[in-house]
């Protein structure tokens, strides 16, 4: 098993995040096979439906499911292919179909709202106002903002680097009321900092240390609730509104595309269709012969 997140973590570039989820994936397997008294080493289609019935009792979602199908499956590849095993029994074994939920958004109106909701008059409030603002201006991961440095913002330019999924590297631009919240923070940032001790984190907890993808997801529920929003914000909707509001302003898909760091233009294809859902949706609103 450490060899195979090993060469995960190698040849697919797999990142901390997802090494600790492969793991916790692959230890769970083990753990459901050792209760059915199943040796995963000769594990054949019992061991499957142990597994799947395991996962089912603890009413997993299909994308969940379908999630941890795809990693044990590739840890028998594995295996198979170094002659550990001498089967893959996952071969053809496919996962719960998943729901096509579309991806939530935030409407402009509100999501302006929720940005402004920090009070910056505070050094924490100035730092939480450049989080939001910087979310939705570059449209990132939370993970990739966590992991920025102050070095990968060049103000003058208006540009941010950040490390996406798989270590790829990408410089996205970011606009003017962005960069405005990130001078204020900026300005006030070296007050966090223990004496003695430089941290390179762009964003930093009270304690002076790199601010956690947890702790931006409390900072946006706080701001949901100051300005009694009537919705749910995950910290993952401030880039499917970047990415929906550059649609429906007129960008083109691929730059979107090249914008949130996608490797397939497929995975930014949804976005076009939150967008034909909320044509469809006027459409039946306001055409007097939509509805019979």
């Amino acid at each position: 098993m450490e060899a195979f997140l090993r060469h995960m973590e190698v040849s697919r570039s797999a990142s901390p995040h997802t090494l600790k989820a492969y793991r916790t994936d692959c230890v769970e397997l083990m753990e459901i096979l050792g209760r059915a008294g199943i040796d995963p080493m000769v594990l054949d289609r019992r061991g499957v439906e142990a597994w799947f019935s395991a996962l089912d009792s603890r009413h997993d979602g299909p994308a969940t499911v379908s999630r941890k199908l795809s990693v044990v499956r590739g840890l028998y590849r594995f295996w198979k292919r170094r002659g550990i095993v001498t089967a893959n029994p996952w071969v053809g074994i496919r996962g719960p179909r998943k729901d096509k939920r579309l991806p939530d958004f935030v409407p402009v109106d509100e999501l302006f709202l929720l940005i402004e909701a920090p009070d910056t008059g505070a050094l924490l409030g100035l730092r939480d106002r450049a989080i939001l603002e910087v979310l939705y201006a570059g449209g990132f991961r939370v993970s990739e903002l966590v992991g920025m440095d102050v070095r990968d913002v060049d103000l003058r330019v208006g540009q941010a680097r950040v490390t996406g999924k798989g270590s790829k590297e990408r410089i996205v631009p970011i606009g003017s009321k962005a960069l405005d919240a990130l001078r204020a923070w900026l300005d006030a940032r070296p007050s966090l900092l223990r004496r003695g001790l430089e941290n390179g984190a762009l964003f930093l907890n009270f304690r002076g240390g790199r601010l956690t993808v947890r702790s931006v997801g409390r900072l946006i529920d706080q701001a949901v609730a100051k300005v009694a929003l009537l919705r749910h914000v995950h910290p993952h909707a401030l880039r499917h509104s970047f990415a929906t509001h550059l649609l429906d302003g007129g960008a083109d898909l691929r730059d979107i595309q090249e914008l949130l760091g996608h490797a397939r233009l497929t995975t930014t294809q949804k976005y076009t269709h939150v967008t034909l859902a909320r044509l469809q949706a006027v459409y039946d609103r306001a055409h007097p012969r939509a509805k019979g």
